[in-house]
């Protein structure tokens, strides 16, 4: 039997680029869905949204306008409502430096907001989106979403009696994203010159199908207090550059406020509670509530060695100019040429 049959999903952030991708592929894959809500504060995006999903065609669908930092809103919003995703976050790292308290507001209170309405209106599974910045931050948006991280996974501490559970997915810069740089150098390209923040810079890549199968994958298999990291490829910014406008001019901006070279996923502290499940790393948590011995055997998971890390700069697997043309058609716009 099919896990979200006759069941209602709700989405914060759902009119995001993830948001959209996770509704698309519900709709397709889980068509018995009593109820698909998208959560988010933007009535224009809903609006556009809505002229891609009408309620006409898919019963399922209902818009509601609210925002993560409003509790009561939350708590009914979340009525009846059986499985969570939470992606509504600010996530631009720069705005959040010069904006540090607005950042907080919605990435650390809307966390425990959303936490809290769950607990209270019966809500079985959740699923919080995390990034790569979460992990060792130096800046204020990754500091946040390492709170949240935190947030959901205690969160399985506090339930009682209440069989829900709460678990995490964090991955790197997702390909073709509202804001990243892909899109952003796709625009650029028509002026001859790409800014490139620092030429030893990396990131981890990750497709919006890999960004959406790895939610689901936890919706659908967490215990309660794990962290899923992905195993997926890097990129140099020299790359993308090079096969978006090879004939385009690369200036050295340099690198902007609260951004690093390179990006990781897992820490060396990490470590000692990764596991190794084949398609994904998984952090449990240090003092989890279910059998671990169990979860290991259940799982096949592997502990990762002692001092194992996950950095996008020392990854195994890496694009090259020519994959990263092959994706940018395949899950940005099919048009792109070179």
């Amino acid at each position: 039997m099919d896990l979200y049959e006759n069941k209602s999903i709700l989405i914060t952030g759902g009119t995001g680029s993830l948001g959209k991708a996770l509704v698309d592929h519900i709709l397709n894959n889980h068509p018995n869905v009593r109820r698909l809500i998208v959560f988010s504060r933007d009535e224009q995006k809903q609006f556009q949204m809505a002229q891609i999903y009408p309620e006409s065609k898919y019963p399922q669908m209902r818009y509601l306008i609210g925002d993560v930092r409003d509790y009561e809103r939350l708590k009914r919003a979340f009525s009846g409502v059986d499985f969570v995703i939470h992606a509504a976050a600010m996530k631009h790292v720069h705005i959040a430096e010069f904006n540090p308290d607005e950042c907080i507001k919605t990435n650390v209170g809307g966390a425990e907001n959303v936490i809290k309405a769950c607990l209270e209106s019966g809500v079985q599974r959740v699923v919080a989106l995390s990034t790569d910045k979460a992990c060792a931050p130096i800046n204020l948006y990754g500091a946040t979403k390492l709170t949240s991280d935190k947030l959901f996974i205690a969160a399985n501490n506090i339930t009682g009696a209440n069989p829900i559970k709460f678990s995490v997915v964090r991955y790197g810069n997702v390909m073709g994203s509202n804001g990243s740089v892909i899109p952003f150098f796709l625009k650029k390209r028509k002026d001859g010159v790409l800014p490139i923040t620092d030429v030893k810079m990396t990131r981890f890549n990750i497709s919006l199908t890999g960004g959406v199968e790895m939610v689901m994958h936890a919706m659908e298999n967490a215990w309660g207090g794990e962290l899923y990291v992905p195993k997926i490829p890097s990129y140099k910014i020299l790359d993308v550059a090079s096969a978006i406008g090879p004939d385009c001019e690369q200036q050295v901006v340099g690198v902007r406020p609260g951004e690093k070279i390179h990006e990781e996923m897992i820490t060396a502290s990490d470590s000692f509670n990764t596991y190794d499940l084949g398609k994904y790393y998984v952090i449990l948590p240090t003092v989890p509530n279910w059998d671990l011995k169990e979860f290991i055997e259940k799982n096949k998971a592997v502990r990762v060695p002692e001092g194992f890390s996950y950095n996008s700069g020392d990854n195994e697997e890496w694009e090259t100019i020519e994959s990263l043309r092959e994706l940018i058609k395949e899950h940005v716009t099919p048009e792109f040429v070179v």
